[in-house]
């Protein structure tokens, strides 16, 4: 496979990285520099600016307003505003239900939702996972009755990201308890400003509010809403899922914070004197961090450019998913490890341990948040054993 980049694919991510440096308002770019945790009017500002350029969806057909880019452009998009710092896309509009919408749905829902996910206008939440229905999906129990032209919905969905930002929640519900459990699942499409709805928070171990469970007491949700067919649902949520995994890999911020670690080893203090930077025992886990980090960046351009050895039967996403979250976890890891008894600061929060006496905390690391945020990788978006459980059976091992 040859990873070096043609002219052409060269001067796209030239031109890429020339618009961010132009447009990236320096605001955010000083909050990104500081490790500062993103708000809602900071994601949906730089979406705007994005969707005023053409490049609201940057993985979309043109058809419905994207930019009609393969893969690999796609790839060197999203990295370069990893390395640069921008806010992260929302993923449940743009690169979740999008995709569904566009493959099942009608052309009145086309035509009314996806331009209003390019905008942001509609801020997406993903309502899959129930307290008895994790990793095993197909047991959910949230239910939608079918009364008129309105099903009626009673339940709880959890783990719920962001969803006290968003005005939209996709969610799969029951609306048949017979039979297999997979046959009896539908999609709908749900307004937050519905009555009966309550979203209450989910309190992380990095101390952010990233989490929610939502509930539903007779939500009233119109029929037009539905997704496809009733009861088909199921095969709608994994064509999603499809694509929620193979973001999941997020090689780019990797990347990103791969360039924050080796800043940081040029700064902070080694065990031996000097710097860690000087440490061979250090040195040699960043060199592992590395090659792994790597190792992904490849197996995700064989991916993308539809290598049949990883793509096959479609395992290319669970493939990903696996290796991505373990990467992510080893760098924070790794990035823990370089700052040692610091850890214990957080330096987001506490302006009085960033301007100790004897040392300051670089103002844009914000290791410890990370290490604990990334421990989630491995289970959300289907647990990396259900991913090897998958992977398994296709290959027939």
């Amino acid at each position: 496979m040859d990873l070096e980049l043609s002219d052409e694919l060269r001067a796209f991510r030239d031109e890429v990285r020339a618009f961010i440096a132009g447009n990236f308002p320096e605001d955010l770019r000083r909050k990104a520099e500081a490790g500062l945790p993103w708000e809602r009017d900071d994601h949906v500002r730089w979406q705007r600016i994005l969707h005023r350029h053409g490049w609201g969806g940057p993985g979309w057909p043109v058809e419905y307003g994207g930019t009609g880019w393969d893969p690999l452009r796609r790839f060197l998009f999203d990295t370069e505003c990893a390395l640069a710092g921008t806010p992260r896309e929302i993923p449940f509009g743009l690169n979740m239900v999008a995709p569904v919408i566009m493959r099942y749905g009608t052309e009145k829902q086309k035509s009314f939702f996806l331009p209003r996910i390019l905008s942001l206008e509609h801020w997406w939440a993903q309502g899959y996972s129930e307290p008895g229905a994790g990793s095993d999906l197909a047991s959910l129990k949230t239910s939608a009755v079918l009364d008129g032209e309105h099903y009626v919905v009673n339940g709880q969905k959890i783990w719920t990201t962001l969803a006290h930002h968003a005005n939209w929640i996709f969610c799969l519900v029951r609306t048949r308890t017979s039979g297999k459990p997979q046959a009896g699942i539908s999609f709908l499409l749900i307004d937050m400003a519905s009555p009966g709805i309550e979203v209450r928070p989910i309190p992380t171990i990095d101390g952010e509010h990233e989490l929610n469970e939502v509930w539903f007491r007779d939500v009233r949700v119109p029929r037009e809403n539905l997704i496809g067919e009733e009861n088909e649902g199921w095969t709608y949520a994994k064509y999603l899922l499809q694509h929620e995994r193979s973001d999941i890999a997020r090689v780019g911020r990797a990347q990103a914070a791969m360039s924050r670690l080796k800043s940081a080893a040029g700064r902070y203090p080694g065990n031996y004197g000097g710097k860690l930077v000087d440490d061979p025992l250090f040195l040699s886990r960043l060199a592992r961090a590395e090659l792994a980090l790597q190792a992904l960046e490849v197996l995700n351009l064989r991916v993308l450019s539809g290598d049949r050895d990883v793509a096959v039967s479609d395992i290319g996403a669970s493939v990903l998913k696996v290796v991505g979250s373990e990467v992510h976890q080893q760098l924070s890891e790794v990035s823990l490890l370089a700052i040692g008894p610091h850890g214990a600061l957080d330096s987001r929060r506490d302006s009085e341990a960033r301007d100790a006496p004897g040392w300051r905390m670089p103002s844009d690391d914000g290791f410890t948040p990370t290490y604990f945020n990334m421990r989630k990788t491995t289970i959300y978006g289907g647990s990396t054993e259900i991913q090897k459980n998958i992977i398994a059976k296709v290959l027939d091992i």
